[in-house]
């Protein structure tokens, strides 16, 4: 391989330097929002017996992956922000690359397993704690953290094998896969065609399953009483909501690597940034024990 790059140009969302303090109050408050949610779900969770089922086991690994996904490329992207040039190496873009695909792999794994969840208590609800217990939730998380590491590797894979002899400047406020290819000095067709086969076809058949598995949860819960009914509606429909805002946007980028729009980098900010930030409300407004959960720990907080 060829490689006369050592660095890389960050172009970010603008030049402008009046437009760039904007950039940087603008995430800075997501950011912060996104890690006070999610650290207040992970810690009221972990200390919290009323959550003790599944359900928020699996939501306490998705706090974790939406946190550490954020964390990945939301801290660089602020403070480059305040430069005048922002320049990343070629290590630490190869780092970025890793973590941010991994992260984000973990989180779509997570969100099928609370799909899963959810259509054995709802489908099975006589075997659910029989089928769903503390051991197969560890071993399908592990097994999740397997695959995303699996999934990052290839990526790593394809990006290493690209030679960069120069231009060095990405347009975009990260390293990914696709803004990386349009430096690459040989012909891409072949990866792209494997990106697509990789993170394009995780996102769209993930997608696919997790809707048709709630097509078949909603349906099944004409059998249920009024009140079943009503509680499992609103914990589904917060599910749904999540999978619509993260995989809309994943989908529209990893599915057409060849073909670049003008809002390509706006849209990849609503699922970087605006998904950590919004899973957390989603998941603490709508349900009724996370609530209660938060609660309680802040009084025992106030009294101590």
């Amino acid at each position: 391989m060829n490689n006369n790059v050592t660095e890389f140009i960050l172009l970010g969302l603008t030049q402008d330097p009046v437009k760039k303090k904007i950039v940087f109050a603008f995430f800075l408050l997501p950011y912060l929002g996104t890690l006070l949610g999610n650290s207040l779900i992970i810690v009221t969770i972990k200390t919290s017996r009323a959550l003790g089922s599944p359900m928020y086991f699996f939501l306490f690994y998705l706090s974790l992956s939406d946190t550490w996904f954020s964390t990945s490329m939301a801290p660089r992207m602020i403070v480059d922000a305040l430069l005048k040039n922002s320049t990343i190496s070629f290590s630490e873009c190869m780092i970025q690359v890793f973590s941010f695909h991994f992260f984000g792999c973990l989180e779509v794994l997570i969100l099928i397993l609370m799909a899963i969840d959810r259509y054995v208590a709802i489908c099975k609800p006589l075997h659910y704690m029989s089928i769903m217990s503390r051991r197969v939730c560890s071993v399908l998380v592990a097994l999740a953290w397997v695959v995303s590491c699996v999934h990052s590797s290839v990526q790593i894979f394809l990006t290493l094998r690209l030679p960069f002899c120069g231009p060095n400047v990405i347009d975009h406020y990260l390293c990914d896969l696709q803004p990386l290819l349009k430096l690459a000095c040989t012909d891409t067709y072949v990866t792209n065609l494997l990106l697509v086969s990789n993170s394009g076809a995780i996102c769209t058949v993930s997608f696919v399953m997790l809707m048709f598995s709630y097509v078949i949860i909603l349906h099944s819960l004409r059998n249920h009483s009024a009140e079943g009914r009503k509680k499992a509606l609103s914990t589904c429909i917060s599910h749904i909501i999540v999978v619509i805002l993260f995989f809309g946007p994943c989908i529209f980028i990893y599915t057409r690597p060849t073909t670049t729009f003008p809002m390509d980098k706006m849209i990849t900010v609503f699922y970087t940034f605006g998904t950590p930030l919004i899973n957390p409300l989603i998941y603490t407004l709508r349900n009724a024990e996370v609530k209660n959960a938060m609660r309680k720990l802040w009084s025992k907080k106030l009294v101590s």
